[in-house]
């Protein structure tokens, strides 16, 4: 492995490592030593399943987009970077000249080239290009295994700074405790929410949401018999709000609900929970379709908005909060892997645990000839 191997998805169920050529770096971009790879559960995805909505894998394709490395060379036209400089790395290119990227939500373009979303390869390789202001600094106090974190705790950080606008002393709850949802509690915390409360089905996840960053914590109940999916997300959201204390209006009530489950149930419980004039931000990814009541949501004036990825600002927002010590991100990182052991990686991260019953939340891949206990 000495130039620049991959780590590469040829179809479904079929990944190899491939040795490909050093990429060329245009004027105003930067090649990027990979040293610290998240997995995303998109990554996992298309391995299983080859395709996500209309995002079909037709050709070989390096996976992996949650990264941070050190600068190795950089453009001629590039004047903020320098060979050395570690950096986090935002891994969609856009192309800055659209009405969505003009009017500030590049997040939108219909031509980003971004990471591991076919056609374009992925992060998982010793190098990468990258336009030079799509990288980051980290500050001193800051890893490089903190800096390939970024990736997810920025698509939190839009949906609940940017998207919801979440102000201080406002209560949130956030269904889905995976590394999403658990950024989305942390991030909540950190700009003063009073009350942040848990929703999954695992207990496991529900306990440690408590001790990172929610308030308080709720076990759906099952679905009973023939129960449909809408009467069972009324019953659950009736069971909620007894359970919890919370009331459709005032204090009691729901400022901002975040579904980071993708669930149908979540979904509609969310929108029935929310307070009138509330928010919901869907920022989980699930069935293209699903139900709702949208009766309700017009009645109680619910700003509901999606969230995709992340856009200006969100970066930068995610760094400062954890290099001021508002977020810290290490407790996420469960399981760490070498380059050469990305196959157990996807695999460990597919089966939601390690061979020793460890469950995971955050596994993380080191860059080819670098220790996974390197955490620099």
């Amino acid at each position: 492995m000495s130039n620049n191997p991959s780590f590469v998805l040829r179809k479904i169920e079929d990944v190899v490592y491939e040795e490909r050529s050093i990429p060329d770096v245009k004027d105003d971009e930067v090649l990027v030593a990979v040293k610290k790879t998240g997995i995303c559960g998109s990554d996992v995805h298309y391995l299983v399943h080859g395709r996500i909505g209309d995002f079909v894998v037709e050709k070989p394709m390096v996976l992996g987009h949650e990264s941070a490395g050190i600068i190795h060379k950089v453009g001629k036209n590039v004047k903020n970077l320098k060979q050395g400089d570690r950096v986090a790395m935002e891994p969609g290119a856009t192309c800055r000249v659209c009405d969505d990227c003009k009017r500030g939500r590049y997040e939108l373009c219909p031509d980003i080239v971004f990471a591991a979303t076919p056609p374009y390869d992925g992060t998982l390789a010793r190098y990468y290009p990258i336009p030079a202001d799509l990288c980051y600094k980290l500050p001193d106090n800051l890893t490089l295994e903190d800096g390939a974190m970024m990736e997810p705790l920025s698509v939190a950080v839009h949906s609940v700074a940017n998207i919801s606008q979440l102000r201080a002393n406002q209560s949130v709850v956030v269904f889905g405790a995976g590394p999403v949802g658990l950024l989305c509690m942390a991030v909540a915390r950190a700009l003063g929410a009073s009350r942040i409360i848990a929703v999954d089905i695992v207990p496991s996840r529900l306990e440690f949401a408590k001790q990172y960053a929610a308030t308080d914590t709720y076990t759906p109940p099952k679905p009973q018999d023939g129960e449909s999916r809408i009467a069972y997300s009324q019953r659950n959201a009736k069971t909620m709000m007894e359970q919890l204390g919370i009331a459709e209006r005032g204090p009691t009530a729901i400022d901002l609900v975040v579904d980071a489950s993708g669930a149908e149930v979540s979904i509609q419980t969310g929108i029935l929970i929310a307070k009138h004039g509330g928010s919901y931000v869907q920022v989980g990814m699930g069935q293209p379709e699903v139900q709702i009541p949208i009766t309700t949501l017009l009645v109680k004036e619910i700003n509901f908005r999606g969230s995709f990825r992340y856009g200006p600002g969100d970066y930068p927002l995610a760094i400062a909060l954890v290099s001021q010590g508002k977020i810290d991100l290490k407790p996420l990182v469960t399981h760490r892997f070498s380059f050469d052991q990305a196959v157990e990686a996807f695999q460990v991260t597919r089966n939601g645990k390690s061979a020793d019953g460890k469950a995971v939340i955050k596994a993380v891949i080191s860059g080819p000839d670098v220790s996974p206990d390197d955490l620099s």
